[in-house]
């Protein structure tokens, strides 16, 4: 009798334990949640322990929302010099974040926390937007006075965080336009400055139909205080998944990385036969692949270093402080 108890006993632990290696899986510290899922787009939660406690930190877009931080133009191209202003906030800028205005629109290339009273730091950007070099409109061509958006597309991400070259981000950001264009019906090039991927990120309809994946996919992180990233998939294809220092910063950013992944979504919407499901142990997967591949590290200005992944399916890009060593942020492309 008692051994028919342990025996049930135990076949109902293993139970258990499947139950929860199904609902989730496990890699390199993180515990990644099976999809919530809206059209053809998936969201995977990173869960995961914080590893920066500082409660301080604004994002770039908070930041100058509230004039606690500048950008400047430098009528260099590809520079930037940016100064936080706050006596009491840290501000994480984010690779990949746009900031809009000066004499053309430009992406932030470089992750990295930047210190309350920090004077002048030059970081590294790129422009999306080319053949504009003069003031557009009210703007301030000195500086640039918001950063709402990010670069879309997996393709873009590359290009600027891979191969770092100018000419491949330009002609990233055109492809995206057109695939905008194409899944919205209508062209999303602004008559104020047709090269612009701000403005077309600002077009009605891509907002229209943006939001329509906001609404549905938005609240999936409520009342979680234990995820520190995310990953997503888009027509069934692994695409991207980025991991942050706590919960708190995570929380900070996740509506405008859901917003650029629903952005992708769009662009991919149409004319794709959808795959199976991705399930949460291909996620863990893809990170672990990532983490194994070999890494290159570099210098890339303001104080951080880029440390880089690869190999021939994947791709991650680990953002340092030079000074502290902490980890400031991982972003993984899926490349095939």
């Amino acid at each position: 009798m008692k051994f028919r108890f342990f025996a049930v006993a135990v076949a109902a632990v293993c139970i258990v334990a499947l139950l929860a290696l199904s609902s989730s899986a496990q890699t390199n510290g993180y515990r990644i949640s099976e999809p919530v899922s809206y059209k053809n787009l998936s969201i995977f939660l990173i869960h995961g322990k914080d590893e920066n406690s500082k409660g301080n930190i604004l994002t770039l877009q908070e930041a100058l929302e509230r004039k606690l931080f500048a950008v400047y133009e430098t009528s260099e191209v590809n520079e930037l010099e940016v100064e936080n202003l706050s006596k009491e906030f840290d501000v994480f800028i984010q690779s990949g974040d746009i900031v809009k205005g000066g004499k053309q629109d430009r992406v932030l290339a470089v992750s990295i926390i930047i210190p309350a009273r920090s004077g002048r730091v030059s970081i590294e950007s790129f422009c999306v937007e080319s053949g504009r070099w003069t003031k557009r409109g009210g703007e301030d061509s000195a500086k640039f006075t918001s950063s709402n958006d990010r670069i879309v597309t997996k393709e873009l991400k590359l290009a600027a965080n891979g191969a770092r070259s100018q000419q491949e981000v330009w002609d990233k950001v055109s492809e995206a336009q057109t695939k905008l264009s194409k899944n919205v019906g209508q062209s999303v090039a602004a008559t104020d400055s047709a090269s612009s991927l701000q403005l077309s990120l600002e077009n009605r309809q891509v907002v229209t139909n943006v939001d329509d994946y906001m609404r549905r996919l938005s609240g999936m992180i409520d009342g979680k205080s234990d995820v520190i990233g995310y990953a997503f998939s888009v027509n069934g294809q692994i695409n991207s998944a980025d991991v942050y220092v706590s919960n708190a910063l995570f929380k900070k950013v996740w509506m405008k990385m859901l917003k650029a992944a629903a952005t992708e979504a769009v662009a991919e919407s149409r004319g794709v036969r959808l795959a199976e499901p991705v399930k949460a142990a291909a996620v863990e997967e893809f990170i672990g692949d990532s983490e194994k591949a070999r890494a290159k590290e570099q210098s890339v200005g303001a104080g951080a270093r880029l440390v880089t992944r690869e190999d021939k399916d994947n791709v991650m890009f680990e953002t340092r402080d030079e000074k502290s060593k902490a980890v400031v942020h991982k972003s993984y492309v899926k490349k095939q």
